[in-house]
Formats: C-alpha cells, sequence, structure tokens
C-alpha cells in the first residue's frame, strides 16, 4: 500500500466560512436558536455565545439535523454526564491531545482548569506522558480513554474501575465523550479552527 501525502492540516484559511443569520436557510435558524438558548449560553466564552457561532457548531450548520443530534449529545456530555465536570473535561483533554486537536484543548483547557483539574495533569497529556499525580479517579479516566483510543478496546481492569465509580451509565457516559470529542476533534481538524486571536497551537505535534 503506497503512503499518502498528508500536508499540514494547519496550512490555508478555515474552510467553512462563518455564517450570519440572514446566510442561513431557515433550517440552520433553527438550530442556531437552540444551540444559543440552551445551557451554552450560560458558559462565558462559549463558542455558541457570539453574532456568528464558532466552530464546531459553524460545521453543524451545514447539515442543520444532524447537527442537532450532534449538539443534543454534546450538551448532555457537558451539563448532565455522571462523570462531573472534572472528569468530563480531562477525558476531553485527552482526546483533544489524540487528535491534536487544537481547538478543543484550547477551549476546553480553560474549562477543565475552572473545573478544578490539577494544571500540572493537563500539562502531562499535552506533552503525550502519562501523569504522576492523578487523583484516583482521574487515574481511572485517564486508563480507560488512553486504552480506547491507543488499543481500540479495554481491558477488563480498565472497565471494572469505571464501572466501581460510576456504574454501567458513567462507561457509557464516558465512551461518548471519547466519542463525541473525536467527531468534534474530526469538524475541527477539517475545518481547520484556529485558536483565537492568533495565539500559537497550544499543542506540539507528537512524533
Amino acid at each position: 500500500m503506497s503512503q499518502i501525502d498528508i500536508a499540514n492540516p494547519d496550512d490555508g484559511p478555515s474552510r467553512f466560512p462563518l455564517l450570519s443569520n440572514d446566510q442561513m436557510t431557515a433550517a440552520q435558524k433553527e438550530l442556531a436558536t437552540r444551540i444559543r438558548s440552551g445551557p451554552r449560553a450560560n458558559v462565558a466564552g462559549s463558542a455558541a455565545n457570539s453574532a456568528t457561532l464558532g466552530s464546531p457548531f459553524n460545521v453543524f450548520l451545514r447539515s442543520p439535523e444532524l447537527g442537532d443530534h450532534l449538539q443534543n449529545v454534546g450538551s448532555y456530555i457537558r451539563f448532565k454526564s455522571v462523570l462531573g465536570s472534572r472528569l468530563s473535561e480531562f477525558a476531553i483533554l485527552i482526546t483533544a491531545r489524540h487528535w491534536t486537536a487544537q481547538y478543543e484543548w484550547h477551549a476546553h483547557h480553560r474549562l477543565a482548569m475552572q473545573a478544578g483539574l490539577n494544571p500540572e495533569v493537563a500539562a502531562a497529556v499535552a506533552q503525550g506522558s502519562r501523569p504522576t499525580n492523578m487523583k484516583a479517579d482521574e487515574e481511572a479516566i485517564y486508563n480507560f480513554c488512553q486504552e480506547l483510543h491507543t488499543n481500540k478496546s479495554l481491558s477488563d481492569a480498565s472497565f471494572k474501575a469505571v464501572t466501581d465509580l460510576f456504574g454501567e451509565q458513567g462507561v457509557m457516559d464516558l465512551i461518548a465523550v471519547n466519542g463525541y470529542y473525536s467527531t468534534v476533534a474530526m469538524v475541527l481538524n477539517v475545518d481547520r479552527t484556529r485558536v483565537p486571536g492568533g495565539a500559537p497551537p497550544p499543542l506540539k505535534v507528537l512524533k
């Protein structure tokens, strides 16, 4: 099998122009209203709190019915998951690191810090290293997410650790965090969504 020549994903402008309300179809306007009126509206700096929806929502608008399903999944994960904010945001950072999703990391690093994640834990993840100072529940989340992303499977020990903490619902919620934010990372990377303000990318490309 020949190797595909892959260009730097950060080369070039964003691929999906931001849509203003007067550029949206009726279905897109309905989706934008639901996103803006949901719980994200109460989060400072959210991509939903602007005249034009930021990514990934701006890309979700291109397929409004699918976008609505996706944003509902994301809303559950962010605001209703049995994992709680600190562990959900930790799992999101692990996923962002796996995909080198610069904007995803930028947006959720701030939220993870606000939720109480140790900055040193996040810094180790950013470097592609296993954090050495995790709490017991963070270690269970880290092992689960790392195995799922790298091995495409899960050991009995990692399954049991999360089940013991959060039950079977917690296992399903954690699978969904990894799956949904992998989808978001794909959207952001395909779009070439930039970190705001021209700031440098927060994640180095790991070899």
